[in-house]
């Protein structure tokens, strides 16, 4: 190996050691966070208590393919994407 091959692996090294801090601080836990979340929709079920995105709280009272049926107050009920959940607050019994 030469010195120019060296100094160009030299030059490569940071490089790549800073892509793999990238990943593990950055990316990784993105994809547990994203992988967690889908878990948790995939979960849901009639009487649980979730958050919108759109910061609207209520008891899911029929879960669909890709929508749920959520009660807001005593006789409002509303049709959401499974998309729009923030959060779930409390599993229901």
């Amino acid at each position: 190996m030469n010195t120019a091959q060296a100094g160009m692996l030299a030059n490569l090294f940071p490089l790549a050691l800073i892509f793999l801090i990238f990943y593990f601080i950055l990316i990784r836990p993105q994809q547990k966070q994203q992988k967690d979340f889908k878990k948790m929709l995939e979960a849901l079920k009639k009487n649980d208590q979730i958050v919108t995105v759109g910061g609207i709280h209520g008891t899911i009272i029929n879960v669909k393919d890709k929508t749920l049926v959520v009660r807001i107050d005593d006789n409002t009920r509303i049709e959401i994407d499974k998309s729009a959940i923030g959060r779930l607050e409390k599993a229901g019994a």
